[in-house]
């Protein structure tokens, strides 16, 4: 069974939205990334506040605050793929930036964005005693 580990949110202002988490919610920030985001986390859950205009090319329309996808680890990521695909969702590219993160995006149904990885921050799965 895959977890939740991963959520970003795009936002207008990167520092103050962290600050948030930060001050209202005891998140720590675990790095400041190159193009502004920031990762954030819970101890177990990965938070990305990301810019707006992260990812985007040059013309394409800067994206809306908001979250932008969710992320999950699961214990098997190619059983992962297989069972995203089986459910209709579409491969739609993998990121690897080493030491901050990996992942496999899916766009699944109504447009969802759901990437299945590992993020800096998020806790591993845990083995469940049977």
């Amino acid at each position: 069974m895959a977890k939740i580990r991963h959520i970003a949110y795009r936002a207008e202002d990167v520092d103050g939205m962290a600050n948030f988490f930060v001050n209202a919610l005891g998140m720590t920030i675990k790095q400041k990334r190159k193009n502004n985001a920031i990762d954030l986390s819970d101890g177990t859950i990965n938070i990305t506040v990301l810019p707006l205009r992260a990812g985007t090319s040059d013309g394409e329309p800067t994206r809306r605050a908001g979250i932008d996808h969710i992320g999950f680890t699961a214990e098997n990521d190619a059983e992962a793929f297989r069972m995203m695909e089986a459910a209709g969702a579409k491969k739609a590219g993998t990121v690897n930036l080493g030491t901050a993160y990996y992942e496999d995006k899916f766009m699944g149904p109504e447009g969802i964005v759901v990437d299945v990885g590992h993020w800096v921050g998020a806790a591993p799965l845990e083995k469940e005693n049977k």
